[in-house]
């Protein structure tokens, strides 16, 4: 009975094996496609200028044209204090 046991984890333990080493295989074959791919692309940055000169020659449609901020209350939020000497927060 105890041989049997042993030869049953075996089987199962080889077949984890078997099943390991096949994922494996085929994430080495997934890579090297990949490497492939890579290899008959062209340079980065010549498609990054490419595709700069494309996007920065059209506004965007989701943006709404503007020749300066739609409410200039706003830029009070993002301006540095004028004077700090009024200032009176403290920070304990």
């Amino acid at each position: 009975m105890q041989s049997e046991q042993v030869e049953s984890n075996d089987k199962r333990g080889k077949h984890r094996i078997l099943a390991e080493l096949n994922r494996l295989d085929q994430q080495i074959r997934f890579l090297q496609e990949e490497l492939e791919l890579l290899g008959k692309l062209e340079k980065a940055s010549a498609a990054c200028k490419e595709m700069l000169s494309k996007v920065e020659t059209r506004p965007d449609p989701l943006l709404p044209a503007t020749n300066g901020p739609a409410n200039p209350s706003w830029n009070r939020w993002f301006e540095g204090l004028n004077d700090t000497t009024g200032c009176r927060c403290w920070i304990w």
